[in-house]
């Protein structure tokens, strides 16, 4: 199958192909100011963006725009880079005694590209084989989102969306597929509209190749985003 290729061709680029950790780049003086405070300087460099390329801020429709984009930055695009708003996510015993894998798809996920700070939007795919312990379905949704609401490299988010519902559900059997549109390639530079990118990470038993099949069987990309 196509879809088995390309995840193939993904594995194989190795440690290699992920230019930079699992965390993303903070420095350590990040949450010195408030949220605020944070938008107030955004407000300023934007207004001063805009001026530079020629606009006119005093016309009713551009004059708000620097402090919606500020805004919209800090609390809305980048909130998941504030630890503050790292989702609660609380689990339960297994009582049902269900073993077998359990798979949330098509979580629909925005995020940016830390690039060129333009839209990433697409799917992701987890599953998870229980441990013992079963976690609420909307939680999968809210981590996706918590880790999606940054300047990401796709990667980066494929990984630390499988490392936190490891860290959760106290099990190494964990597995994230992501497939999405980068902006970045379908508005600019090489302007290919018609291609997404596919990022997966298997843990534990998703590394065995009967278990990674039948995620994959189950999953069966949705391309309509």
């Amino acid at each position: 199958m196509k879809f088995d290729k390309k995840i193939e061709e993904f594995e194989s680029l190795g440690d290699n192909h992920i230019g930079t950790s699992s965390n993303n780049p903070m420095r350590d003086d990040a949450f010195v100011l408030s949220g605020e405070e944070k938008i107030e300087i955004i407000k300023k460099d934007v207004k001063h963006i805009m001026e530079t390329l020629g606009l006119d801020l005093t016309d009713d429709s551009l004059k708000g725009t620097p402090n919606r984009v500020a805004k919209m930055f800090v609390k809305e695009l980048f909130s998941g880079l504030d630890p503050n708003q790292k989702p609660s996510a609380s689990t339960f015993d297994n009582k049902y005694q269900y073993g077998e894998m359990l798979v949330e798809k098509n979580i629909t996920l925005y995020s940016t590209c830390e690039h060129h700070l333009l839209p990433i939007v697409g799917k992701a795919h987890v599953a998870y084989i229980s441990n013992g312990t079963v976690v609420g379905l909307s939680k999968m949704n809210r981590i996706v989102d918590y880790y999606a609401k940054r300047p990401q490299v796709q990667e980066r988010l494929t990984i630390q969306i499988v490392k936190e519902l490891q860290e959760v559900l106290n099990t190494q059997d964990v597995a994230c597929v992501v497939d999405a549109k980068h902006l970045c390639v379908n508005s600019r530079g090489i302007r290919d509209t018609a291609s997404s990118t596919i990022t997966a990470e298997f843990g534990g038993k998703f590394k065995e190749k009967e278990t990674k099949r039948e995620f994959l069987d189950y999953i069966k990309l949705d391309t309509s985003f």
